[in-house]
């Protein structure tokens, strides 16, 4: 058995402790946060500053693979997460019937739910796992090294104690100080790719009403302006937020915290009115998040580990901004490999440096070119995609097969550039083109002369 250290009580650093634990590794968790996600989600999700966490507060779509790794890893956190109120959504639920199945449709299904409803249920979990103890209120000050291998990372220390380990993970998330921890103690530098992408989001919760309407109908989840997007996330117990997004230079992007000027925005978009038209009840005030990035954080270069004994995991590894959603399925991703080939990782990390470079640095790429594309697009400085494009990402609301690819690039089972290349794919287009020979590309949302009428002067 290897003796595990986490860094980080977050998804990754939960999921990873919970999935070591039940092969029975000793595992340690340390999270300096002495307040946990409990029963309440309420509570929990409205009233806890967690400025470290930014993310918290946002809306979050859980991607297939959390699914399918909470079903084979954790089926009671899976089946925990339902009875809080987690909803599953298949993306041929679109249609109403589903087409006639193939093989992997039964992956295709979204976790609607907070990040505190996850969390609590990994929390709940990890609780009644006896080889995994929990230390809150616990922030690890330094790593330890082997002093005849000084690139061997032997434990951590948290106040004046020292916990070895065999292994070390980094699940400290975004800021994480590990990078500067092995800097300074002589190691080679982490390899860091980072991508400023210069979107800023906002974003309101609201409620359904117990006694009003709960379904706005067949709408589509967003909905777009030439220079901002705006979706909705349905999520558990008849909660949901609207979302805005645009250029972090957007000259009204600070009139936007104002909730009155917020809504009077997402009105003007079709996919967001549809939902402010159930008269729901407001749960928060505007919350933004701006300074976002796209980072790759590589513990191993051209010559090999920069260090032995540690690696990192979720946020601290891949961190990309929300638009894709794809943080909390690379996350439990990894905390899946590393439970099963941990002893392997102890004795020599270069495997799963080698597997995530393979398995989730594709679609760290895949959101950094989306993001480009996005930021180009909203300020105007790159043409609208050519018009096979467009009928793509039209054509999926009207075409099961077309659907069926959309949510396998979606849900990270399938890169774009093999799931939409297809023969199959390119006949339902051009089938879809010739019916709709008026289709033309055009936003749905506000022009820009409309948007400025609703920011006050």
């Amino acid at each position: 058995m290897a003796r595990v250290a986490v860094v980080g009580g977050g998804i990754s650093g939960l999921g990873t402790a919970l999935m070591l634990g039940r092969r029975g590794h000793p595992v340690t968790l340390f999270e300096q946060d002495a307040r946990q996600a409990g029963e309440n989600p309420d509570r929990d999700f409205f009233h806890w500053d967690r400025p470290r966490v930014p993310q918290a507060v946002q809306p979050h779509s859980f991607l297939a693979p959390v699914r399918t790794v909470l079903r084979a890893e954790a089926p009671d956190v899976h089946a925990d997460l339902l009875a809080r109120g987690a909803l599953e959504y298949h993306d041929f639920d679109w249609f109403g019937e589903h087409p006639p199945h193939r093989a992997g449709d039964e992956d295709l299904v979204t976790l609607r739910t907070r990040r505190i409803v996850l969390e609590a249920a990994l929390t709940a979990a990890v609780r009644r796992e006896p080889t995994v103890e929990v230390r809150r209120g616990s922030r690890v000050r330094a790593l330890t090294f082997d002093e005849g291998h000084p690139a061997r990372v032997t434990g951590v220390q948290v106040g004046a104690d020292t916990y070895r380990a065999d292994l070390v993970v980094d699940a400290s998330g975004r800021r994480s100080p590990v990078p500067a921890w092995l800097v300074a103690a002589g190691c080679r530098p982490p390899v860091v790719d980072s991508h400023r992408t210069g979107i800023a989001y906002l974003c309101r919760w609201y409620r359904l009403r117990a006694d009003g309407p709960r379904d706005p109908g067949r709408v589509k989840p967003g909905s777009t302006a030439p220079f901002a997007l705006a979706g909705v996330f349905p999520s558990d117990n008849d909660t949901f937020a609207l979302s805005v997004m645009l250029p972090t230079d957007d000259p009204t992007r600070g009139a936007l915290t104002d909730p009155a000027v917020f809504e009077a925005v997402a009105r003007s978009f079709p996919a967001t009115a549809a939902w402010l038209d159930l008269d729901p009840e407001p749960q928060s005030a505007v919350l933004a998040m701006g300074g976002l990035d796209n980072r790759w954080t590589s513990l191993t270069d051209d010559a090999g580990p920069v260090v032995t004994g540690l690696i990192n995991a979720g946020d601290s590894l891949v961190h990309t901004n929300p638009t894709l959603g794809h943080g909390a399925a690379l996350g439990l991703r990894a905390a899946q490999y590393i439970a099963t080939h941990v002893e392997r990782i102890a004795a020599d990390p270069t495997g799963y440096h080698a597997w995530a470079a393979q398995t989730l640095r594709p679609w760290f790429d895949a959101q950094v070119t989306a993001d480009r594309g996005n930021e180009q697009r909203l300020t105007r400085t790159q043409p609208s995609a050519d018009l096979r494009t467009a009928a793509l990402a039209a054509c999926a609301f009207d075409d099961p097969v077309v659907m069926r690819a959309r949510a396998r690039v979606r849900h990270l089972l399938q890169p774009a550039e093999e799931a939409y290349r297809t023969d199959e794919v390119d006949r339902h287009v051009t089938a879809w083109l010739a019916a709709h020979p008026d289709f033309s590309p055009r936003p749905d949302g506000p022009t820009r002369d409309q948007w400025d009428a609703l920011i006050p002067a």
